[in-house]
């Protein structure tokens, strides 16, 4: 951990210590402790009680009622929008603040009748007031609902893309593996990411403000609003306010202006473009767009910020530019931004000439149809892919390498604690071997519906083993990464590789083994910040743990059973768009390696490797110098990661929302940050979501849209059209 990053100021500290003393909810009963006893990170100790109330009744009626409503709701609705031209996403936030009112309403009107009284199965319906711990609890089901259940899309390409047939019963075994495989991961790895104070989750910082917003009792502060009156306001004004990005004027989405000056010119409109370009000058003035793709930046610390802003004006500003106007790899043959695949005199690649009736590669028909091309930019992010997951390892190793081994040995010992961890040691912990036998039982399941499945999974039981390997290996690195700087790099390009490497022209089986390595991983690292919530929230282990458990389990059963149901009720459901789904059947191989055009991409390996190297001879070169040690070159290298989809206007808006939250009103203003950072996300992204579907639900279901200019998301035309001479390119001009 860079601790030096984290200081704590202890005037300051002292100063808003005793300003908390006004903010404190009056149902905690433990004295808070004196600033050196708090937590040593010091967002997390401007955030956090600490406090607790064991007394407090948990697993309650309410809660598993409002839970599992939450849950069934937000898996029924993610997965209905998620197969329309349009998806849409309900995030667990919309949950969060629905059901305080009805919480609420239920400890006021449903019996407080004890039933079985004086016997061990004795329990009551309505235990008391509606409280922040059963709260957490809903939360934690919802957000099993609105999490994506990515292995869905290996049940709809088998079914739809390649008519093959599968049972409900198979397709069940293939998406609760994959959900719950997780938790094995996150079992074997909570000591050294949940327990640790360095692993503060910055995100859960977010969730803890909303939370305490909503249930503590404030006193008003002369001249100003409670936190709870500003969350109040701040989500009507965002629930109002995207009326217009959302629909009225979507031109907010990206403020292209140098596309304006020059309607005509390819090569403003390449720079100026936010959506489709370098976005120079492009802003965004929408929610959206400015927390969709990275999260939200005043969730984000300053330093962390940093590094994102300058990896993106690397990648961007530097490397993009300079390979695009020298023409590597024929860059100006495509455009300077896109996802897509080319041949090449730069047309779309028609990836449905290569593949034979078995869905396989057809090599005779690649071979006359030609190579694959990327655009510069869509190369590079691939590079850049690769050297974040060399770097994240190396990263590591050198940063973190003797805290892991010291929390590997004081794990037998009785070990520092900080106050966060001292308060929950009161409660049983989950034993580990509980994880250990989901994690076997996964996997023996996993491996037996590969192997009795094969004609439709495809994998073998090889790669199930390689997948999970994979998986474990890069759990605790990211997730290190995840907890100090909450941006986590992602295993989904190396899982596509390395099947599509060694196990080529089986589209099935390499989104088998990306579900199995990569989304099993980001499953680990969810139910890991989930256990960091419980933790700050003082959640009994063991009751956070069922939560999560059944939670999944039941978002297992509505995500399939919807998609199943819209699969056999609705004709030709995904087949209109769907021939660019199996883009990856013909291997990296024919890419990346010997028979690719982008075999150098494999150099950004080694650059990873290299990078942490130079800054930790940095660090002992020059040791006073505190701003090295904030250099992340996992985060740096990797901050392009969700480039595309995520576009220039995403990043540029978050990076100056970022600066102006983490470092202009963390610095100067600290008391403003702390009382109303966090709460502010939490209601901008809540006002988001609710307008969010009550347009769809209103306007989007019935195609009712605005035709004018303001509706023009970019303006920017040109902005995709190809600069090399002689290339053809829809509605672009042909330069001779």
């Amino acid at each position: 951990m860079e601790e030096s990053s984290y200081e704590i100021r202890a005037p300051l500290i002292s100063k808003l210590h005793e300003e908390n003393q006004d903010y404190s909810p009056v149902s905690e009963v433990n004295e808070l402790p004196e600033p050196e006893e708090n937590s040593p990170i010091q967002q997390v100790a401007l955030t956090v009680p600490t406090t607790d109330d064991p007394s407090l009744p948990v697993l309650t009626f309410r809660m598993w009622v409002l839970g599992t409503v939450s849950c069934v709701l937000l898996s029924f609705l993610n997965q209905f929008f998620w197969y329309r031209t349009e998806p849409l996403s309900i995030t667990a936030i919309s949950a969060q603040i629905a059901v305080v009112p009805l919480g609420q309403l239920m400890a006021a009107k449903i019996t407080d009748r004890v039933f079985f009284k004086g016997t061990r199965w004795e329990f009551t319906m309505n235990p008391g007031p509606f409280n922040v711990k059963e709260h957490v609890l809903i939360t934690i089901f919802a957000n099993s609902g609105a999490g994506t259940v990515y292995a869905i899309h290996v049940v709809t390409a088998v079914k739809i893309f390649y008519k093959k047939h599968i049972t409900f019963f198979v397709s069940l075994i293939v998406i609760i593996t994959t959900q719950v495989l997780g938790f094995g991961w996150a079992g074997i790895f909570r000591r050294y990411l949940v327990e640790p104070a360095a692993m503060w989750w910055p995100a859960n910082l977010v969730q803890v403000s909303l939370f305490r917003a909503l249930h503590e009792i404030e006193k008003r502060p002369k001249g100003g609003v409670t936190r709870t009156q500003f969350f109040i306001i701040a989500f009507i004004c965002s629930f109002a306010y995207y009326i217009f990005p959302g629909y009225l004027f979507q031109m907010l989405t990206s403020l292209s202006w140098i596309c304006w000056i020059f309607p005509k010119s390819t090569l403003a409109q390449q720079i100026g473009s936010g959506l489709k370009g370098l976005g120079i000058g492009a802003v965004g003035l929408d929610w959206s767009t400015i927390s969709s793709y990275l999260g939200s930046p005043l969730a984000s610390p300053w330093f962390a910020t940093a590094n994102v802003a300058a990896g993106f004006f690397l990648v961007m500003y530097v490397v993009t530019p300079l390979s695009y106007w020298f023409n590597v790899y024929k860059a100006k043959t495509f455009p300077i931004f896109s996802d897509d695949l080319f041949t090449s005199s730069g047309q779309i690649y028609n990836i449905s000439s290569i593949i034979d009736s078995n869905f396989h590669l057809d090599t005779a028909a690649y071979n006359q149809e030609g190579p694959l091309y990327l655009s510069t930019f869509f190369a590079m992010t691939y590079g850049v892919g690769f050297a974040a997951l060399s770097a994240t390892v190396v990263h590591v190793l050198l940063f973190h390498g003797r805290e892991i081994w010291e929390q590997s040995k004081s794990s037998f010992k009785e070990k520092k604690m900080d106050i966060h961890t001292k308060l929950m040691s009161k409660y049983n912990q989950v034993p580990e071997w509980w994880f250990w036998c989901i994690l076997v039982a996964n996997i023996a399941l996993t491996i037996f519906a590969c192997e009795y499945y094969k004609e439709q999974l495809q994998l073998p039981w090889w790669g199930v083993i390689l997948a999970c390997f994979i998986a474990i290996f890069f759990t605790l690195p990211i997730g290190i990464i995840t907890a100090i700087t909450n941006q986590s790099p992602g295993l989904n390009i190396i899982t596509e590789y390395i099947i599509g490497y060694i196990y080529p022209g089986y589209p099935v089986a390499n989104m088998c083994f990306k579900v199995y390595g990569y989304i099993s991983m980001t499953q680990a690292i969810a139910f890991l910040q989930d256990f960091k919530l419980g933790h700050y929230m003082k959640i009994p282990p063991r009751t956070m743990f069922m939560a999560q458990v059944v939670g999944t389990v039941i978002a297992c059963l509505v995500y399939l059973g919807t998609a199943w149901w819209l699969m056999e009720t609705i004709p030709g459901i995904c087949e209109t768009a769907s021939s660019d789904s199996v883009w990856t059947c013909p291997g990296p191989r024919k890419i990346f390696g010997d028979e690719g055009t982008y075999g150098l991409v494999n150099w950004f390996f080694l650059v990873g490797a290299i990078a942490p190297l130079l800054v930790w001879f940095a660090t002992k070169a020059f040791p006073n110098q505190e701003w090295i040690r904030l250099i992340n070159m996992p985060v740096l290298i990797g901050a392009c990661g969700q480039m595309p989809p995520a576009t220039a206007v995403n990043y540029i808006t978050w990076i100056i929302v970022g600066f102006l939250s983490g470092y202009v009103v963390y610095r100067y203003r600290p008391d403003l940050w702390q009382r109303h950072n966090y709460v502010l996300s939490g209601a901008l992204d809540a006002g988001l979501a609710f307008m969010g579907v009550l347009l769809y639900l209103c306007l989007g279901l019935e195609n009712i849209n605005i035709d004018w200019w303001g509706n023009d998301l970019d303006g920017c035309p040109y902005a995709s059209c190809p600069t090399a001479k002689g290339i053809a390119f829809e509605s672009c001009p042909v330069i001779s």
